[in-house]
């Protein structure tokens, strides 16, 4: 028996049409790649062979809990122990819009009160 596979790894190994033909369909069929190609494409293969990222624990968790860190941002902000420069100078604008008499009325939000 080991003598059999010694001479099929020969012939594999051979530059004969018949060696270079086997190896492409064993390459076939065990998932490799069945023609010799660059380093460009080589890079492609080896891209698809990798594990998903959406699979990858590391990626899945690599950014922090953004909404649940808003929400307490926001809460911390009611109770003053957190500034939030960006949204006090909404505020502010829309206080100054109201002052000016020039407060946005939604459409939607008419319709809605025509309705009732």
């Amino acid at each position: 028996m080991a003598t059999n596979y010694a001479k099929y790894l020969q012939l594999v190994n051979a530059s004969t049409n018949y060696a270079r033909r086997m190896k492409r369909l064993s390459n076939r069929i065990f998932g490799e790649v069945a023609i010799p190609t660059n380093s460009k494409s080589m890079k492609v293969v080896r891209m698809f062979e990798a594990r998903p990222l959406h699979t990858n624990e590391d990626i899945i968790h690599y950014y922090p809990r953004h909404v649940e860190t808003h929400a307490l941002m926001l809460k911390l902000r009611e109770y003053g122990l957190f500034r939030d420069e960006h949204q006090d100078f909404k505020e502010e604008m829309k206080r100054l819009r109201a002052l000016r008499g020039k407060v946005k009325v939604w459409k939607r939000y008419l319709d809605q009160t025509k309705t009732q």
